[in-house]
């Protein structure tokens, strides 16, 4: 006997509450501690302390002034959609700040994580529901999705966490299409995950795309050619709505040296480094290690690579109870394509535009399907958990005892046990997850007898196991880092505060001796220093011409002090309660030329006695060829004798200026003086930055090329005197401009490239879809009944005691099960 209800109602918002409200507050539980210990702020190590932290300051501030053209305050210079759409600029958390003002966006941090966590968790109940009777197994299923291995892991990536809040979205939008021919809602979905981060874009779509064929070809779904093409129509104009950030982020990011790394040689089909496998493996049956700290695998060169996915007191013991008892469905293909590209390199690459860089950035699917594996395996009855946690059990401690008791030799030729780097941290996570077996066992106690108050318990067990490997996992990271009250809260966060120096209306740059990385983004100051990994790809050019290394960041050693003098950087500040100290023993700076000024905002301040204010012209010139001949350590002092043309530009742009043979020159530190004095001899009389550009006034007796230490990007455009000037690409990477004789005022504008082509599209992509809706929901109407959705409810039913076995009705306890455990949308 079967009873059928509307899904519509019937409580569904209570559960949608539940899942949001859960995910917050279990976050909310592991957050406060460590809010309230840092006076209000959520600090934590590394590259949240260093980029999240000020870049969502910085940005919310540089929005809210309308300054989103040009950025001064982004390593020498930087386009600031392409730099931070990665980021942040995508992200509706993000938008939440800019109602605030900038003092409180620090202290939003927390608040906006604790809210990732609650519609991580939405989200995926969302998605997960339409495969469950009970509507709290699929709460249960949001809860293993928003605190699995990967979120917490990721709390070092704050700007991840947007990723794995919206993913679902677009597989629950998939699904309503395929199910209910559902239109406009998917192309909705592209839109949001495309706008939101177009990094993690480019791995959904592949997963979109493995995840429809799978689906298709177990038959569990069927098409028509129309209905295809109509979801390609709709995938098409989600892409075409983002492409106001799409094609400024693009035409950034494909500067950048690092997006080139393709497919090449043995390391195509198996990883370089042999821990990198039981360290794939691994993420799965216990809590993540901490960012670049990896202690199960120490030389797996995965120190970054988001490799997190184990289930907070289930692990894996869900998906191999749903595996052992399914030998056909979709899930479980599906998971087994997923593994087998986990531990192949190039099938790894696939999610990055096969971009041969190892990262696990792509885990966060992994885990969602996982998550549905074992929501099916709950409510299905053939599951057979015993053996399910016996094979947790096995693989648990198959991995925890080798590394844990192998006898090792220290490099002192000392005999210890364990492989693993930090034993005190070994073990409690080994803990952890042999407590989260311990208690799934205890909860299926009740597994028979009331499911009901069952799921409850593991919802709860999910809860405890969270709070305490996350509230763990924020504690060893913040062991990491001593500065958070030394130095953040009172010398960061105030953004400068206490500094306070002559000339201040003067632009130029400073110097950061042994500090926190992205120092000066705290404060909104011009700087030679950065960690950015999206920047104008001359400033990647220019630094390894010098010897700089530039990947991820901008960090020139002191060596390079003739750096200082060609990009204008007037003051040096050194931490005085940490790192070494700018001055020596004897009292000499380390650079020449520095002088002590005073002791501001807990930094010793020291002042360039030969800077050279921005905006400079040269009497001599040097070609590229001639450049790159030249020892690699007298560069950067060679550019302050002479202006370096590119080899094609000599004829039209050397004029006036005198060759110089740069073999026979002196790179001695009082030909650097006379250098930086002659060059600041010839600077701009002024010059003033704005969002838009930089505007400078020169004079001099003879027309000449004027140089300026801002990035060459395809955006820009010159004036002199009011006439459009061309602009020559000088110095490996920068800007110069030829000046007539006499009083020029100089002019450069920046138009961020692909922004207007981007709305543009945009516009487009938006009429497309008022069109494209209003068109197939009129059709539709015409040619379809207007349709119903029921859940199928089981009842119990009466004992039968005179009937054949073969023909009984299967009801909950029957012994006809049904072969399948998704509950479908149906019509009646």
């Amino acid at each position: 006997m079967v009873k059928i209800h509307s899904l519509r109602g019937n409580g569904t918002r209570e559960y949608f509450f539940k899942a949001f409200f859960y995910g917050l507050a279990v976050s909310f539980l592991f957050f406060i501690p460590f809010i309230l210990f840092d006076n209000g702020y959520f600090l934590f190590y590394g590259d949240y302390n260093v980029q999240q932290v000020p870049f969502y300051q910085m940005c919310h501030d540089a929005v809210r002034s309308g300054s989103i053209g040009w950025s001064w305050t982004t390593d020498l210079g930087a386009n600031f959609i392409g730099s931070y759409t990665f980021y942040l600029l995508g992200s509706p958390f993000f938008w939440l700040t800019i109602p605030f003002p900038s003092w409180m966006v620090p202290h939003l941090m927390g608040p906006l994580l604790m809210l990732k966590f609650g519609c991580a968790s939405l989200t995926a109940f969302n998605y997960l529901r339409r495969y469950v009777r009970d509507p709290d197994y699929a709460v249960a299923g949001g809860m293993l999705y928003a605190f699995s291995g990967f979120s917490i892991y990721n709390i070092f990536f704050n700007h991840f966490h947007e990723a794995i809040v919206f993913f679902p979205l677009m597989l629950w939008a998939l699904d309503e299409y395929m199910y209910k021919r559902r239109r406009g809602i998917f192309a909705l979905s592209v839109f949001l995950c495309a706008m939101v981060n177009w990094y993690f874009f480019v791995g959904q779509v592949v997963f979109v795309l493995l995840y429809w064929f799978v689906r298709l070809l177990s038959k569990n779904w069927t098409l028509s050619v129309r209905d295809f093409l109509l979801l390609a129509c709709e995938s098409v104009i989600g892409v075409l709505c983002a492409s106001a950030l799409l094609v400024p982020t693009v035409l950034a990011a494909v500067q950048n040296p690092r997006v080139n790394n393709p497919p090449s040689g043995w390391g195509t089909l198996l990883y370089d480094w042999n821990q990198r496998y039981l360290h794939i493996l691994e993420c799965f049956f216990f809590p993540p290690d901490i960012p670049a700290r990896p202690n199960f695998t120490p030389n797996s060169e995965a120190k970054w690579a988001s490799l997190g996915a184990w289930f907070p007191l289930l692990g894996m013991t869900g998906v191999f109870a749903f595996v052992q008892a399914r030998k056909k469905h979709w899930v479980k293909t599906l998971v087994c394509i997923l593994f087998f590209m986990a531990f192949v390199p190039i099938l790894n690459a696939a999610f990055q535009l096969f971009n041969m860089s190892y990262y696990a950035r792509w885990f966060y699917m992994l885990t969602l399907m996982l998550a549905l594996a074992t929501v099916l395996a709950l409510q299905d009855r053939r599951s057979d958990w015993p053996r399910a946690i016996k094979w947790t059990l096995g693989v648990t401690l198959g991995i925890a005892l080798p590394i844990g008791l192998m006898p090792n030799k220290t490099s002192g030729g000392k005999t210890v046990f364990g492989l693993e780097d930090y034993p005190t941290r070994f073990w409690p996570y080994v803990a952890v997850a042999l407590l989260s077996l311990a208690l799934l066992t205890l909860s299926f106690r009740l597994y028979r007898r009331d499911k009901k108050q069952f799921i409850h318990y593991v919802m709860g067990g999910i809860s405890l196991i969270t709070v305490v490997y996350a509230a763990y996992f924020i504690a060893l990271g913040k062991t990491q880092s001593d500065d958070t009250h030394k130095w953040i809260i009172p010398y960061s966060l105030n953004k400068g505060a206490q500094i306070d120096l002559p000339d201040s209306d003067r632009f130029s740059r400073i110097d950061i001796f042994d500090g926190m990385d992205n120092q000066a983004m705290y404060w909104q100051k011009p700087t030679i220093q950065a960690f950015h990994s999206i920047v104008p790809g001359s400033i990647m050019e220019f630094y390894p011409s010098i010897g700089v290394q530039r990947d991820v960041g901008s960090r020139p050693e002191v060596k390079y002090y003739g750096l200082r003098g060609l990009t204008s950087c007037e003051w040096l500040f050194d931490p005085v309660d940490s790192g070494k100290k700018f001055t020596g023993e004897d009292g000499i700076p380390a650079m020449p030329g520095w002088s002590y000024y005073a002791t501001q905002n807990g930094c010793d301040v020291y002042r360039n006695d030969y800077f050279i204010p921005m905006g400079f012209s040269y009497d001599s010139y040097v070609t590229r060829s001639e450049y790159n001949a030249l020892a690699e350590e007298d560069r950067n002092l060679l550019l302050l004798k002479a202006v370096v043309l590119e080899d094609a530009d000599v004829g039209k742009e050397a004029r006036g200026l005198n060759h110089l043979d740069p073999e026979s020159r002196d790179y001695s530190q009082d030909a650097y003086f006379k250098d930086c004095t002659d060059r600041a001899a010839e600077s701009a009389s002024s010059f003033t930055t704005d969002s838009g550009g930089f505007s400078a006034q020169d004079t001099s007796d003879q027309s000449r090329l004027v140089f300026f230490s801002v990035p060459w990007e395809g955006g820009w455009s010159a004036e002199v005197n009011g006439k459009p000037a061309e602009i020559v690409k000088v110095n490996v990477g920068f800007m110069a401009v030829r000046v007539p004789a006499g009083t020029s005022r100089i002019r450069f504008n920046y138009k961020t490239p692909g922004l207007a082509m981007g709305a543009a599209a945009t516009g487009g992509g938006v009429l497309l879809f008022v069109f494209y809706y209003l068109i197939t929901r009129r059709y539709d109407r015409g040619q379809r009944r207007k349709r119903k959705i029921y859940r199928v409810v089981k009842l119990r039913l009466p004992k039968f005691s005179n009937v054949p076995e073969g023909i009984r009705p299967a009801g909950p306890n029957g012994p006809n099960p049904k072969p399948e455990d998704e509950i479908h949308e149906t019509q009646r």
